[in-house]
């Protein structure tokens, strides 16, 4: 059993080097060009994982120590990490859909794009689920439901409708208007969508 938990081991710090390298080629194109991430590999008494502990450790700022993802990722910045990770891992994986809840919580803009691009470069190989107010990733899926809830005396009803090509452009517009959407919303959701299909 040791024996065979120092093959696995060594496997592991084989695995850990290329995960490393794609995980930061991903950072880079989610705009996070200058984290540092590590995966730390920690010899353990033997148990039924083998005789690793193994986590993930960033660095935000040049010059700092990498430390555990947890501790110092910020919730944009983990949503980027858990996405280049996902990323890496879905290559390898058999998995039919991936479902992301706000991935792109605290990032907006550029970034927000560049997620979205991810997201869309990721459905191209397996189904993806996404839940954002972000209107810069909406405009990158390729069908858009919009959920909604009403309220009748005591009861609240949820539903879920696909939207139309035209009801979508509309949504986007909303999502980057507010309530009151206005010709500039949308003529800057049409861009939006007109570069998702480019």
């Amino acid at each position: 059993a040791i024996q065979l938990a120092k093959q696995l081991s060594d496997k592991r710090k084989k695995t850990a080097e290329q995960f490393t390298k794609k995980v930061k080629h991903e950072l880079q194109f989610l705009n996070m060009p200058g984290i540092e991430f590590q995966v730390e590999q920690e010899r353990v008494p033997l148990n039924s994982n083998g005789c690793d502990k193994i986590q993930f450790l960033i660095s935000v700022n040049p010059g700092e120590p990498a430390k555990p993802i947890a501790k110092i990722a910020s919730g944009g910045e983990l949503s980027r990490i858990m996405l280049a990770i996902q990323t890496v891992l879905s290559a390898h994986d058999d998995l039919d859909t991936m479902i992301f809840d706000e991935v792109d919580a605290g990032v907006g803009g550029a970034t927000a794009q560049a997620v979205g691009e991810r997201l869309a470069r990721l459905a191209r190989d397996v189904q993806v689920l996404v839940v954002t107010h972000s209107p810069q990733v909406a405009a990158c899926g390729n069908n858009h439901f919009k959920v909604e809830k009403s309220t009748a005396g005591n009861v609240t009803t949820t539903t879920v409708r696909e939207l139309t090509k035209i009801e979508k452009s509309e949504e986007i517009a909303r999502m980057l208007a507010g309530e009151v959407i206005t010709d500039a919303a949308r003529a800057a959701a049409k861009v939006l969508m007109k570069e998702k299909s480019a």
